[in-house]
């Protein structure tokens, strides 16, 4: 159908319509005063019908103060005014078509284009962010392409001006598919929904696909909501792990957990782009580490060590030396060659063939060169670092150390690179032992630098102890094993690499180890500074960071800690390292087993109603165990970053309504006087009704259904409510206002008392199906809850 071409629109002639949208439709003109052409975006008679009072003064008021902004990246507005009833934008003309003009045409962009442009989208961003302007309305056909290849932002503030065509109850502006969780709940205009915008569109331009489409509209618009957005697999081998991270903090649905800012998205961007060539830290460093060389070796100990060590190593490493030349080498010393046997002849080397090796010939030949190796050079460390005023501390170092040094063998996916595995864990903190035993005042000042102030603040270990020696812990450790000739390949290992852990497996052999390494050290450090009732439930956290990257399942972390701890109870009886009742080394032999203070396990999540139990079968586990595993992720993060209570029960209570499919989710807490639960906050149908309503008498004699769950603090899933022995003991209000026929009792309880309840229904019985992956899950955030409410009491 023809549309009629409105001749004039105040001063300016409408020549040719370049595009039409929902609400404005927009107009090639001739501007006779400046005699030159401009783009016209007139709105809909439709639009201003339908749009609130006021709403079109304040879409004016806002292009006028976008008319301010001059930047190459924005397409700035001429001016803004109603002619006739009909309010319109006058724009720069731009010459060329919109970005999803040229990805529909192709071909597809590289990933070091796509990026590039992304780089100007997220500029203008900046630019207008500053100015207080928050687009709202992102998407390839608001960014223009002109005739040098560079993004133009369009549109900037006015769609946040305009009210959709809808009923819906809140005032909900954007685009579905490109709309932030935030904006599509009708939350505030804020910076953050234009990055989670630009991530969505970066990510549908590194992959070729739609991340969030859908032919109902208000179905993507929910689906944000609820459904974290994710790069598709199978992408151009130029997006690696880096840009892919970069992408995904972007689409993070929770605002903390995304880029704060457009300015920091695109200088991440901007680094993966041209990377910055890192300046030589070895040349710099070098004077330091002649100095501290030269001050440990006026130690009589330091000479001797680095020559055995660099004798074992230079053995091991060489292919032509024979089983014999080891096995000399090692003879050479007699206290090492006693520790090495008492080490071989206990039950962790039975495997090998072992169990009365009384010569080092023998156990070269079972144990093979780099397992011996590996104990000859954690005993030479051993056995030179011994005898010192500050002995326990060094002691405690050393048990550390081989602690993770065992954690990572027990790791590693590979058995052929378990050995290097135990090595390169092992010395990943070589310069802080070594600076512990040779400059223990500067060691302790290090500790008193990254201890926290009254007002909390520290600095990290390696930024207090460059500030003591004059470079890091990491640089003097990698000085010295340069020094000792150790392989690149294990100086690489003992490099710490930064940041999180990448969120799929990595593939390159070398840098697994370096994550490993880490990892594994991480782990140990945490057992060894943490109070035991606390340790499960933390280093369960840990596993949880680096599985993926690591391709290592959580259970298998808590496994490998287990195996870890009594071959390390073994190495302490053996060499006769005895530890005082209290020192905290102590802590690395304890068992690493769940606490009712930390993850209240002793209450295993069971499907039962009341005695009776029954066995389900789950639905779709795969799906709903990734929803709460990764909730669980996502958590963990929260409280370790920018902790807040509220916003933790909230991601609780979310994971497990959008896990389960459940019809509400509801948390409630226990009063001052700790004789009633009452709801709080919940996700689903009617909960600001509802949730005031759920209260739970724990004084009430005899108890009902939900308080006597709640006092023994057994985790419950009721299959069918409408069962005679369960209705019997419902109350009333229950049956009236909830209506469910299926629900799950989740109580959080601390110091054996009732703190809280985490209770989820369904309008159908059976609904609720769970297997032995999701019980735990359930079971993991409602620990985390509990924790939550320990932390944030201090």
């Amino acid at each position: 159908m023809a549309v009629e071409l409105p001749p004039q629109l105040g001063r300016f002639r409408l020549l040719s319509r370049l595009g039409e949208g929902a609400q404005a439709t927009v107009w090639l003109a001739h501007d006779p005063l400046l005699d030159r052409e401009v783009a016209v975006k007139l709105l809909k008679a439709q639009a201003l019908d339908t749009a609130e009072p006021g709403t079109v003064d304040e879409w004016l008021h806002e292009a006028r103060a976008v008319s301010r902004l001059t930047h190459p990246n924005i397409v700035p507005v001429f001016e803004a005014d109603t002619q006739g009833g009909r309010s319109y934008l006058v724009f720069e003309y731009v010459s060329g078509g919109t970005l999803s003009e040229r990805l529909r045409a192709g071909p597809k962009l590289t990933a070091a284009e796509t990026v590039t442009l992304m780089l100007g989208v997220l500029d203008g961003l900046t630019a207008a962010h500053a100015a207080g302007l928050v687009h709202r309305d992102l998407k390839p056909s608001n960014i223009l392409i002109d005739a040098r290849g560079r993004a133009r932002v369009m549109d900037f503030g006015i769609a946040a001006r305009v009210s959709p065509a809808t009923n819906a109850p809140t005032r909900i502006v954007g685009t579905p598919g490109y709309i932030s969780p935030e904006a599509a709940r009708g939350a505030a205009p804020h910076p953050q929904m234009d990055v989670f915008a630009a991530a969505v569109m970066l990510a549908e331009m590194l992959s070729g696909q739609r991340l969030n489409h859908d032919p109902d509209p208000w179905r993507a618009v929910q689906r944000v909501q609820t459904t974290d957005l994710v790069l598709p697999s199978g992408l151009d081998p130029a997006v690696d792990d880096a840009l892919r991270a970069i992408v995904q903090r972007g689409l993070a649905r929770e605002p903390a957990a995304r880029w704060p800012s457009a300015a920091q998205m695109r200088d991440a961007l901007a680094a993966w782009l041209r990377p910055v060539a890192e300046p030589d830290a070895e040349a710099q460093d070098a004077p330091v580490l002649d100095f501290l060389l030269r001050r440990m070796r006026h130690k009589s100990d330091f000479p001797a060590l680095s020559d055995a060590i660099q004798r074992i190593q230079r053995l091991t490493q060489s292919e032509h030396e024979s089983l014999s030349s080891l096995s000399n080498e090692i003879l050479k010393d007699v206290a090492l060659t006693q520790k090495l046997l008492r080490l071989v002849n206990t039950a962790a080397y039975r495997h090998t063939g072992g169990g009365g090796i009384s010569t080092v010939s023998r156990a070269v030949a079972l144990i093979g060169f780099a397992g011996i190796r590996n104990l000859a050079l954690s005993l030479v460390l051993l056995e030179r670092m011994e005898n010192k005023g500050h002995a326990q501390r060094l002691r405690e170092d050393f048990l550390r150390s081989l602690m993770a040094a065992s954690l990572a063998r027990e790791l590693c996916m590979n058995d052929r690179e378990s050995e290097e595995a135990f090595l390169g864990a092992m010395l990943h903190h070589l310069g802080r032992t070594l600076t512990e035993f040779y400059f223990p005042e500067e060691a302790e000042a290090v500790r008193r630098l990254v201890s926290p102030t009254d007002d909390g603040q520290a600095i990290s270990e390696a930024t207090a102890s460059a500030q003591v020696l004059g470079m890091s812990y990491e640089a003097l450790g990698l000085g010295v094993a340069r020094q000792w000739g150790l392989p690149d390949s294990l100086q690489r290992a003992m490099r710490r690499p930064g940041g999180e852990a990448p969120p799929k497996l990595i593939e390159d052999a070398a840098e697994r180890q370096r994550w490993l390494a880490r990892a594994s050290n991480e782990m140990a450090e945490l057992i060894l500074h943490t109070p035991p009732e606390q340790a499960h439930a933390k280093v369960k956290a840990l596993a949880q960071r680096h599985a993926r990257a690591l391709g290592i399942q959580v259970e298998r972390f808590e496994q490998a800690a287990d195996v870890a701890r009594q071959r390390l109870a073994q190495v302490t009886e053996a060499l006769d390292l005895h530890l005082p009742p209290n020192a905290r080394a102590q802590r690395l032999l304890a068992p690493l087993t769940p606490s009712t203070h930390d993850s209240l396990a002793e209450h295993d999540l069971a499907t039962q109603v009341l005695e009776r139990t029954e066995v389900v079968t789950p639905r779709e586990p795969a799906q709903t165990s990734e929803i709460l595993a990764a909730g669980v992720q996502e958590i963990t993060d929260a409280m370790v970053n920018s902790f807040q209570l509220n916003a933790v029960l909230r991601m609780i209570l979310e994971t497990i309504y959008r896990a389960l499919r459940l019809r509400r989710v509801i948390f409630c807490l226990r009063d001052a006087r700790g004789q009633t639960l009452t709801g709080r906050l919940g996700v689903g149908d009617d909960i600001e009704r509802l949730a005031p309503l759920l209260r739970v008498d724990l004084t009430r004699q005899p108890p009902d259904l939900l308080a006597a769950v709640c006092i023994k603090g057994a985790d419950t899933l009721i299959q069918d409510a409408r069962a005679a022995n369960i209705a019997a003991r419902l109350p009333g209000w229950f049956k009236t206002e909830m209506q469910a026929q299926s629900f799950l009792l989740l109580p959080l309880v601390l110091k054996g008392a009732p703190l809280g309840l985490i209770y989820a229904d369904h309008a159908e019985a059976g609904a609720v199906q769970l297997g032995d992956k999701e019980l735990s899950l359930l079971r993991t955030l409602r620990n985390q809850a509990v924790m939550a409410f320990r932390q944030a009491a201090g």
